[in-house]
């Protein structure tokens, strides 16, 4: 089965191809260029739901405008932090400008949060990934990862958020931890539903 899969950005679909074949889900994934969308879709959704359905709906008609019946899937994601009332969530791209510099993002949570107590530094990862089938039955599948926030920064890359981001049952970061040690991401948890959803659609 073919999946276009609804980026341009190169180490997410090669983060998802690997899950993929580690699954040995038998999905041939398509991204953007593939099928030549090259349009500009404004994601003004207040929920990650909001923006992935967006997304998906802008691309489904593109397909269905040029005969191209390939299922398409979308995702959005983003970091929560509790005590700053759920932000950066989905404004994380572009919480400190666009296109910052990853150590401008995090240092602006971390001096937002520079009076908050251990104890209330809980947070979570979120994905929202949408599913458009052909004829136009859709899923929505959530995953996350919950974590707290750390006090400084651990090494830089990988997720944005990743060097100030502690995972459930672990005192370091998520950019510290190899993936056999994090598991499932909540990108992973979500697309392992979606995973689920295509073979359903098989099966009819």
């Amino acid at each position: 089965m073919k999946l276009i899969y609804g980026t341009t950005n190169k180490g997410k679909l090669t983060q998802v191809k690997e899950y993929l074949d580690y699954k040995k889900a038998n999905i041939e994934l398509l991204s953007l260029n593939d099928i030549n969308f090259n349009e500009d879709v404004e994601e003004n959704g207040t929920t990650f739901e909001e923006n992935s359905l967006i997304k998906a709906k802008a691309i489904r008609e593109f397909c269905d405008t040029n005969n191209i019946n390939i299922p398409v899937v979308t995702d959005d994601a983003g970091l929560c932090i509790d005590a700053l009332n759920g932000e950066p969530g989905v404004y994380s791209a572009r919480y400190a400008g666009d296109h910052a510099p990853q150590i401008i993002s995090i240092t602006k949570v971390l001096d937002k949060m520079k009076d908050v107590p251990e104890e209330k530094r809980t947070a979570k990862f979120v994905c929202v990934l949408t599913l458009i089938m052909p004829d136009g039955k859709m899923y929505v599948e959530r995953g996350e990862t919950l974590g707290k926030i750390t006090k400084t920064p651990g090494p830089l890359g990988k997720l944005t958020y990743g060097p100030i981001f502690i995972p459930e049952g672990f005192n370091r970061t998520m950019n510290e931890l190899t993936e056999e040690e994090l598991g499932e991401t909540h990108r992973e948890k979500a697309l392992n539903r979606i995973i689920d959803d295509l073979k359903n659609e098989e099966n009819k």
